[in-house]
């Protein structure tokens, strides 16, 4: 278990504060030659103050941010389990344009709108498919 901590962006702060309990999510590397998904965590604590906004040593550190009114937020996670292969994001990506013209579950997904943000929602529809692809051999 541990804390998700560091997210400076507004929206992906808003993202979040709305995850719950108990919920799962992906664990992406994305600071590499090839992004993906490696692993399976879950929400184990729902968002609360991030620390390291109030800590001077910290890169994350903000000087306008408040003890009584916190703009960051992070969430502890536990991990679940790796995934059973590196789902790179380049596979997602190729599913999207046929599920977008034709129908089919990535058709709406946010990932290819808003993807410098460090979390994005996804429907169960959408985790299903995307969790469903480690079963595929890479292309």
């Amino acid at each position: 278990t541990t804390c998700w901590d560091g997210a400076r962006n507004y929206e992906a702060r808003n993202l979040l504060r709305f995850t719950k309990l108990g919920q799962q999510a992906f664990s992406c590397h994305s600071n590499c030659r090839e992004p993906g998904i490696g692993a399976i965590v879950k929400i184990v604590k729902e968002a609360y103050p991030d620390h390291t906004q109030f800590d001077q040593e910290d890169p994350s550190y903000d000087s306008t941010s408040k003890k009584e009114n916190p703009k960051r937020s992070m969430v502890d996670v536990q991990f679940v389990r790796m995934t059973k292969r590196f789902i790179r994001l380049s596979q997602i990506k190729a599913h999207h344009p046929a599920h977008k013209a034709h129908g089919g579950p990535l058709k709406n997904v946010m990932l290819f709108a808003k993807q410098c943000l460090s979390i994005l929602p996804l429907t169960q529809e959408e985790f299903d498919f995307v969790l469903g692809l480690e079963e595929e051999k890479p292309g």
